[in-house]
Order: C-alpha cells, then structure tokens, then sequence
C-alpha cells in the first residue's frame, strides 16, 4: 500500500486530522514559505502527535542500513533506497505518523537546533543541498530531486546517491521556489524511477489525481500540500479523500 505525507500542516488540528485520516507522515515546514511554522508551533504539533522517535526508549537500537560504505554504481543505489523504505516501515511500527521537518537552504546547525528542539522525527532537505550534508543532519534525511522539464529518467537516476539520505523524493523543479508550486511532473519519467527504487512522489498531487498517479508512478510515498487546501487552509474533507484515493490503489 502506498504511504501518504501530509506536507505543511499549520495547525494542531490540521496534523490531528491528517493523521486520523491515516497519513503516514505530517510534513512541518521551517523553510521560506507562507507554512512556515516556529519551532515553538511545531512543538505543539509535534508533541499532540505523540511522543517523538528519539525520546522513545528502544529494547535494541534501530536496524536501519548495513554497516560499511555501500559500493558504487546504479545497483547500489537502488539497493541502498530499497534498505532505506524497509527502515522506515520499521520506523512506522513505532510510531504513526512520523513528523518530518521541512528546510531547504538552512545552514546545518539550525536545522539540527531546531529538530532537537522540535522533536522531529525525520529531516525533509528541499533546497538544493548535497547529498553529503544528508550525513551532517542529526535525523534520517528525505532528500528532494528537483526534476526540470525536459528531464529524462537516466539523469534523475544519476543524481541519486547512495550512502546519505534514507528516502528520495521527486518534485516539480520550480524557478524561485523549493517545493509546494502545485506543479506535475512527467509521472511516465517517474514511473521509470519508480521501477528501479522506492520514491516519494510530489508535485501537483490532489484527491482527484493521485488514485491515477499511483496507478502510473507505483511510488513507495506520495506527498502533498496545496492540493489538499481550500483558500490557503488544509481541508478535512480533502485530506481524507487524498489518503483513501492513495491508499485504495491495490499492488
């Protein structure tokens, strides 16, 4: 079944009905946008959500990657995402949704500060960041691929790296904007993506679109925002119907 973020939630009660509605992640954006919260909203989010990951105490620690430097190539990124979606189902077992923080072009140590302070569970970087600042970040990391127009599926692969983040996300690339554009992307360029390792998939996603585009793309997530608002506010009624139209796609 596919997996659903919940992105730019404002309100305890926008998180709270998302995850009623049986997202699997809530997005909370700290990045330059008009969703972007203040660590002391986040908290109050992050803390009606349920305790976070690292406050839990653990009867073993988590198994998330193998150990040693994975080895280079096309198949090691695939088998490095594919290890990375396993973790987090494992992840989810612990705790549903999981909140991830939203930053893109923030230095280092302020998204670190603010995930400690948060309780973040997971780190989303949007901004164009390297695939090694994935290793400086205190949280497992969703890495955004921007995808340009005209783009092929050989070069998105290309620029995937294995031995960073955990997961992989594919958005619109939008000129002066990280994400949330409300955009689609060539879902037959992420179909093919799809096919070679587990992905996130964003971009231009709404309760009417995203029952096709599982169908098309076979994405691990789907992430969405704006399409699943009413006049700049997340919507109850649309968010619930995103999450079953995701969700009622069968395998």
């Amino acid at each position: 079944m596919t997996h659903v973020k919940i992105c730019g939630c404002m309100r305890v009660e926008d998180a709270l009905a998302a995850a009623e509605a049986g997202a699997d992640f809530i997005g909370l954006v700290f990045a330059e946008s008009r969703r972007r919260l203040e660590p002391d909203e986040a908290s109050d989010i992050v803390r009606a959500l349920g305790e976070p990951l690292s406050h839990r105490e653990l009867t073993e620690p988590p198994s998330l990657h193998r150990a040693g430097a994975p080895e280079s190539g096309a198949v090691a990124v695939e088998e490095w995402f594919r290890q990375g979606a396993a973790a987090l189902e494992r992840l989810l077992e612990r705790k549903r949704p999981l909140t991830v923080g939203v930053f893109a072009g923030q230095d280092v140590e302020t998204v670190n500060a603010i995930a400690d302070e948060c309780g973040l569970d997971l780190v989303q970087l949007s901004g164009g960041e390297s695939w090694q600042d994935c290793l400086l970040i205190a949280r497992q990391v969703i890495k955004v691929v921007h995808v340009e127009r005209g783009a092929t599926a050989s070069g998105v692969l290309g620029r995937i790296e294995a031995g960073t983040a955990i997961a992989c996300l594919l958005d619109t690339a939008s000129e002066g904007a990280y994400g949330g554009s409300g955009r689609t992307m060539d879902w037959r360029l992420a179909s093919e993506v799809a096919s070679r390792l587990p992905i996130v998939l964003a971009g231009g996603l709404t309760p009417e679109n995203v029952g096709e585009a599982v169908r098309t793309v076979r994405p691990w997530c789907v992430d969405v925002s704006s399409g699943v608002e009413t006049r700049g506010a997340k919507d109850p009624s649309k968010v619930r119907a995103f999450v079953r139209a995701a969700k009622g796609v069968g395998t």
